[in-house]
């Protein structure tokens, strides 16, 4: 499968994970992208609650990673880095124009 151009493949990615954020918020949690490298791999960063959440594991393997492999197929692994246990920000931010 053809990889698309790297800022493009970062902006599905972050779109996807834009939809997936508010089942996270709701649990007083929240997810940094870090990075999409050329291989398929996203890395991400949890933050508050979900730094020390016990379903961690199974939140990213069951949920996460299955949702954002359907939106943006090219998606072969997604790496958890664990931030801060303290209640994450949420940021507004503007909504990319069409």
């Amino acid at each position: 499968m053809a990889r698309p151009d790297a800022s493009e493949f970062r902006r599905r990615v972050e779109l996807a994970l834009d939809r997936l954020r508010p089942a996270l918020l709701q649990d007083g949690g929240n997810l940094e992208l870090l990075d999409v490298a050329e291989d398929g791999t996203v890395r991400i960063e949890l933050q508050g609650a979900c730094v020390t959440c016990p379903a961690q594991a199974a939140t990213l393997r069951f949920a996460l990673e299955p949702a954002l492999r359907r939106e943006v197929p090219e998606v072969v692994a997604i790496v958890p880095v664990s931030g801060s246990p303290e209640p994450a920000p949420v940021l507004a931010r503007p909504l990319p124009l069409p």
